[in-house]
């Protein structure tokens, strides 16, 4: 199995749609993925991205299958030495170790594109044990619960805040 962190472009559409339009993903995204994921959205987010330079997000491609995607959001005013990753991986993908890769290739690119960083994060909803798994594998440690801070589909959620820190 090859696994890839490419940029997106036009012809991802289609299978963008195909793969992120699935409620199971969505339940473990921010309400900003859109659900149902239509292709007006796929159109606006692959534009959004093509051509950004420096890339900040990255379709997972497994042997050459849009699989996911994942991407790093750097933050600003005096956060402006951290980043917070995110990542989703398509249904038919679960379970096979790709997001583990695929978090290793981002961070690759992340210490390559971005070495002034000194704070990588992730939050994951308390129910995403999978996701967590993912980071631990990836050297994150669990900073932090922070409780109720999350209502997703009108249920309250704990936030698991996990890092990793390079000073």
């Amino acid at each position: 199995m090859k696994i890839i962190l490419r940029e997106w472009k036009k012809e991802d559409i289609q299978p963008l749609v195909v793969l992120a339009n699935n409620k199971k993903i969505a339940d473990n995204m921010r309400d900003l993925f859109p659900s149902p994921y239509t292709m007006k959205d796929a159109k606006e987010w692959i534009t959004l991205n093509l051509n950004r330079k420096p890339p900040t997000n990255f379709v997972i491609e497994v042997d050459g299958e849009l699989a996911g995607g994942c991407g790093i959001r750097i933050k600003e005013d005096v956060y402006k030495y951290s980043g917070e990753i995110g990542y989703w991986i398509g249904e038919p993908y679960w379970g096979k170790g790709i997001a583990t890769i695929a978090i290793s290739l981002l961070m690759d690119k992340i210490i390559s594109e971005f070495p002034f960083l000194i704070r990588i994060y992730a939050e994951i909803f308390e129910n995403n044990k999978a996701s967590m798994r993912v980071l631990e594998k990836n050297s994150f440690y669990l900073e932090s619960i922070r409780k109720n801070a999350v209502i997703k589909n009108n249920i309250t959620l704990n936030d698991h805040v996990w890092v990793k820190l390079f000073r």
